[in-house]
């Protein structure tokens, strides 16, 4: 019975209802389509900063993070890498060593990052290999070879099949040198990347700075975001206990990744809970209005037997029901909006160059998130909900008899 009460109040005034719930379908489909899309540029955002070089984990010396320095390293890197592999059935594994010296030509020279890789995994770890504009990538793990970034080549005034000289200090302290021939440019789009970094291949790398076979870090990309706890846990289990090498997932490595998200969700939130706001008051306009033109009504069934605690349910269910319809209009429409955009895209426009900064793309689609289709419109209909516990409490105070005097 209360919810048929409730269902035939709901449309005594049926533009006052629709009015209410338009504003609730309206507030929804803007929440499901931002939270989605929000929600899908966190997760580009994130695979695009760390496909290039960082991965979603890495076995590393404990004090490396900190040091950076080139006898904090992990021993028998490459060995430690095939054991990941086996152990987690994962081919994106992969070994690498890390080492700063000056890259000279024959006009000029600048410091640089020199990565030493595995050229067999790294393509599974990292999308620098696929970013190869001209020549090739590596091919041999001890090859005396060199792909670099296509800033640091114009820089140096290199070509392919030109010679760079590497020199910088060795693990044992001794001067460490190298002539590799350039056999590719790669171009990520992260500036400082393309400006000071290249990669050689592990074997010539651990040749040139002494470091025998040792490596810095054994990169693991997780078959999604999703997954990352729970292979690091295997990682973990893998790794001999006791030593001297740490497991850490990309917030340890990436920290300014993930509080540029954090505050980006908080203002973010913010934004939508004063759209959540503004629909929860224009619920407790529909909803005190309505008990108030009913004041006599009420008196009357309340002489009769029903009690405040009922009535106020009614109108907490026709509060609910407004919510209901809402919800699921918002979602419909939230949904239809994402597919129709995500056919075409959103071009960020003058943005470009921030994004560019993440490595995103100039073209943003959308993309379907549960959490963004359920999130908006269930604190949608909760809001609504607590903004309709005032006219349902304010009927406890009412008297049966000076309602039914009420006008």
């Amino acid at each position: 019975m209360e919810f048929q009460l409730a269902w035939r109040n709901l449309w005594r005034q049926p533009r006052r209802t629709w009015l209410t719930t338009g504003a609730m379908v309206f507030c929804n489909v803007i929440l499901v389509f931002l939270v989605s899309l929000q929600l899908g540029m966190y997760q580009l955002m994130i695979d695009s900063s760390l496909r290039p070089f960082v991965g979603h984990l890495q076995v590393q010396h404990e004090d490396f993070l900190e040091g950076q320095k080139l006898r904090q390293v992990v021993p028998a890197a490459a060995t430690v890498a095939a054991d990941l592999r086996s152990n987690l059935q994962l081919e994106t594994v992969s070994a690498r060593g890390q080492a700063f010296g000056l890259a000279s030509s024959e006009e000029r020279s600048y410091g640089v990052a020199v990565v030493g890789v595995d050229p067999l995994f790294e393509p599974g770890v990292s999308s620098l290999p696929g970013l190869v504009r001209q020549g090739r990538y590596l091919e041999s793990f001890d090859a005396q070879e060199a792909v670099v970034g296509a800033l640091l080549a114009h820089n140096l005034r290199v070509g392919l099949g030109e010679e760079i000289t590497i020199l910088g200090s060795g693990r044992d302290g001794s001067f460490a040198a190298g002539v590799l021939t350039i056999v590719g440019f790669f171009e990520s789009g992260i500036s400082d990347l393309d400006r000071s970094a290249l990669h050689i291949p592990l074997g010539a790398f651990q040749e040139i700075f002494a470091m025998e076979s040792a490596g810095h870090s054994v990169v693991v990309t997780a078959p999604s975001l999703f997954e990352v706890d729970i292979v690091k846990q295997r990682v973990e289990q893998t790794i001999p206990s006791g030593g001297d090498l740490a497991v850490r997932d990309w917030n340890a490595l990436e920290p300014g990744l993930r509080q540029a998200i954090q505050s980006d969700i908080a203002s973010a939130w913010f934004m939508y809970a004063v759209l959540i706001v503004l629909v929860a008051f224009s619920v407790l306009n529909t909803q005190l209005m309505s008990v108030l033109e009913r004041t006599k009504e009420f008196g009357v069934v309340m002489a009769l037997g029903i009690t405040p605690s009922r009535l106020g349910r009614v109108v907490l269910l026709e509060t609910t029901l407004m919510g209901v319809i809402g919800a699921v209009l918002g979602m419909v429409l939230g949904v239809a909006l994402l597919l129709a955009i995500g056919r075409t895209g959103i071009p960020l426009g003058s943005i470009e160059e921030l994004a560019a900064q993440y490595n995103l793309p100039s073209v943003i689609y959308p993309r379907f998130s549960w959490i963004g289709l359920v999130a908006g419109p269930l604190m949608v209909m909760m809001g609504s909900i607590c903004a309709a516990l005032y006219p349902a409490f304010r009927l406890r105070r009412l008297e049966p008899v000076d309602a039914m005097r009420s006008a």
